[in-house]
C-alpha cells in the first residue's frame, strides 16, 4: 500500500517542502502602483490578521522587484483569484510564454482607492495601505490595513500538491 507521504516525497525535496505540498493554499496576485511602477506577483502565502482594524498579511519572495514596489508605493492589492483564473495566476507566476509573464493585459483590471490595480472579477479584493513588514528567512511579510474590499460569489481557486484546485463543499 503507498502511503500519502511517498505520494508527495520526492528525492530530493527536503522533507518541509514536502510536507508543505498537501497544504491547500489560496491563489492570489499581489499588484501595487505608485512612484515605484506598477508589479504583480502570485503569491500563495495569504492570510487575516485581524478584523478590527482589518488586516491581511501576505510573504513574498524578497528576490521579487514587487518588494520593493509595495514597499516604496505603501500600497498593496490581494487579488484572491476565482475558478476561472488560472491564466492570471499563471501570467504573474512566469508559467506563461515570457511575452506575457507579468504582464497586466492578461486580464482587466482598475485602480483602488489606494492606487493599486484590482483585477475585475476576481473572487474578492483587499486593497491595503503597509502597515509594517518584516524580513522572514527568503521572504518579507507585509502587513496590509484594508481599505477597500470586493467580494464576489464566484469560487476561490486553490493550489495544493502541485496543480490547481477547484473548492467544493463536502456532501
Amino acid at each position: 500500500m503507498v502511503t500519502p507521504q511517498q505520494i508527495y516525497q520526492t528525492e530530493t525535496a527536503p522533507p518541509f517542502l514536502t510536507a508543505m505540498l498537501g497544504a491547500v493554499t489560496p491563489v492570489t496576485v499581489v499588484t501595487t502602483e505608485g512612484p515605484a511602477g506598477r508589479f504583480g506577483v502570485t503569491v500563495s502565502a495569504f492570510a487575516s490578521v485581524c478584523a478590527d482594524p482589518p488586516m491581511v498579511l501576505v510573504c513574498i519572495n524578497s528576490r521579487s522587484p514587487a518588494v520593493t514596489a509595495i514597499d516604496q508605493n505603501g500600497c498593496f492589492c490581494v487579488n484572491l483569484l476565482g475558478d476561472t483564473q488560472t491564466l492570471v495566476a499563471d501570467c504573474f507566476s512566469g508559467r506563461t510564454d515570457p511575452s506575457m509573464a507579468y504582464e497586466f493585459g492578461c486580464a482587466d483590471w482598475h485602480s483602488g482607492a489606494t492606487g493599486a490595480p484590482i483585477l475585475a472579477h476576481a473572487n474578492a479584493n483587499f486593497d491595503c495601505l503597509v502597515e509594517n513588514n518584516y524580513a522572514a528567512g527568503t521572504h518579507r511579510i507585509f502587513i496590509g490595513l484594508v481599505r477597500d474590499v470586493l467580494a464576489s460569489k464566484s469560487a476561490p481557486l486553490a493550489y495544493s500538491k502541485r496543480s490547481y484546485q477547484a473548492v467544493s463543499p463536502l456532501t
